[in-house]
């Protein structure tokens, strides 16, 4: 090839980026572009979404980063394009635009997206354009991880053991994007990034909440973890302890290697990196079954669950959403959510129990509550997620395993340093009532200054009996 263009998407960064890799190799000029998709920006109900403000800092330091090694390794400088429209129209004028013989980007396994690479793949087609993808999101896609019969995993613990004993170093290679940079095209003069107002969005509370942004913030958060991985395995089911990564962001925006961070994982060995490991095999899981079970977007997995009769509760699911069902940890979960773009694993896990087990809410409500606000937020993960908790999903809870949101409080935030860091009313309330704080009488009321009903609310439902009507709601189906 002459020249090539390669589309940016779910993959901010410079090194170990599979697309950039191969057309810098094949192409004696590079074009880089990224487009601010109408087509999903428009779909944003909330103008002040952190993930626009995320990519917008990630895509800047991305078009600084492209020129640095284009001048390190000999070249003339070079830049990202940047453009602002629907891509499956724009991408293709644009390869015109430039002459390129062909377009070159990553593989995306959400059902919308692969529809319009496919439209996008046409039009470059009669335009006698080529196009190709690459695997760079995950280690293993599509049908590389089947079982014996040729079939996709539908558990995720046989998927485990099969990914791991194919998984050897060449699936961990980084590809040397540096090595080839020289290749990268000079910018055409006028491109620029658009401020956040002129995308017709605005800046959020993301710099305030002290979340490094781009590639240099996923080295410093990766650095941080590498640091206290060893501890992961018994620190990472505490909300209030700093057991995670924090890493997931990066992941899902692609300012990390998923590449590196598997082969650190892997070759440090140890019951922590093991433990993450599979947490990034678990990526893997959902995509895969992502891609072959498209309908899972809107259907629960196992068809005989959509039968399920799931309650019209709106006052409920409101309580819910704003952090005031009477149940701390749920409450706390929420508001950490709806402030930061945040929620711990357990605690989605806790939450989405609650949602569907408790308050009898269909889980797609809650997943796409979730898609709103997670800063993270992967269809593929969240939707699997859901329909873990809601026991409809693939190796899915079993139904008649539901969290007890007390119980579950007690035992991964026992002295409610979490509960109370986002329910500022239950300050001053003692430990022995934190998990349950309407068990109070009037007089620990008064002490602890907050008025159960009034200042913070009662429980919305009662766990017992909101198990026992779950347990009959699946056994209808079950039936």
């Amino acid at each position: 090839m002459s020249s090539a263009l390669v589309w940016f998407r779910r993959d901010l960064r410079v090194h170990d980026h599979a697309a950039l890799y191969h057309a810098l190799r094949s192409a004696a000029r590079v074009h880089c572009v990224f487009v601010f998709d109408t087509c999903i920006l428009d779909a944003l109900h909330d103008r002040r979404d952190r993930r626009v403000e995320f990519i917008h800092a990630a895509v800047g330091e991305l078009h600084c980063a492209l020129d640095e090694v284009s001048r390190a390794a000999g070249g003339s400088g070079a830049g990202l394009i940047i453009r602002h429209g629907p891509a499956d129209t724009l991408i293709p004028a644009l390869a015109r635009e430039l002459g390129v013989d062909r377009v070159l980007t990553n593989r995306d396994y959400e059902p919308s997206a692969i529809a319009r690479d496919r439209a996008v793949a046409e039009r470059l087609a009669a335009e006698g354009i080529g196009y190709a993808d690459f695997k760079d999101e995950v280690i293993f896609d599509r049908d590389e991880i089947l079982t014996q019969a040729g079939q996709p995993f539908s558990v995720f613990t046989p998927y485990r053991n099969a990914w791991l004993r194919k998984l050897d170093s060449f699936y961990l290679q980084a590809y040397p994007v540096h090595n080839y940079a020289a290749a990268l095209a000079t910018l055409p003069s006028g491109e620029r990034l658009p401020e956040l107002e002129e995308l017709g969005f605005e800046t959020t509370n993301l710099r305030e909440l002290r979340l490094p942004l781009g590639m240099s913030g996923g080295r410093t958060l990766f650095a941080d973890f590498c640091a206290r991985i060893d501890r992961y395995r018994d620190a990472r089911d505490f909300p209030a302890l700093k057991g995670v990564s924090y890493l997931a962001p990066h992941l899902r925006f692609g300012t990390v290697s998923v590449r590196e961070l598997a082969a650190y994982a892997w070759h440090r060995g140890g019951a922590g990196a093991e433990t993450w490991l599979s947490e990034l095999i678990w990526r893997d899981f959902y995509q895969m079954i992502l891609w072959h079970h498209p309908r899972v977007v809107d259907a629960a997995f196992r068809p005989e669950y959509d039968r399920i009769r799931w309650d019209d509760a709106p006052g409920l699911f409101a309580a819910w959403c704003e952090g005031q069902t009477g149940y701390p940890i749920v409450d706390a979960a929420m508001r950490q959510l709806n402030q930061t773009g945040y929620m711990h694993n357990r605690l989605r896990m806790v939450v989405a129990s609650f949602l569907t087990k408790d308050l009898g809410i269909d889980w797609r409500r809650g997943e796409r509550y979730f898609a709103a606000k997670l800063l993270d937020f992967d269809l593929a993960a969240n939707n699997g997620g859901w329909q873990w908790a809601a026991s409809t999903g693939c190796d899915a809870q079993p139904y008649f395993r539901i969290f007890n949101p007390v119980t579950q409080s007690e035992k991964f935030d026992p002295q409610g340093r979490f509960i109370r860091r986002y329910l500022p009313e239950l300050e001053r309330v003692p430990d022995k009532f934190i998990h349950a704080p309407w068990k109070m009488g009037g007089i620990d009321q008064s002490a602890a200054r907050v008025r159960i009903g009034v200042d913070y609310p009662a429980p919305v439902v009662d766990h017992a009996a909101a198990r026992e009507r779950t347990l009959a709601r699946f056994a209808v189906v079950k039936g």
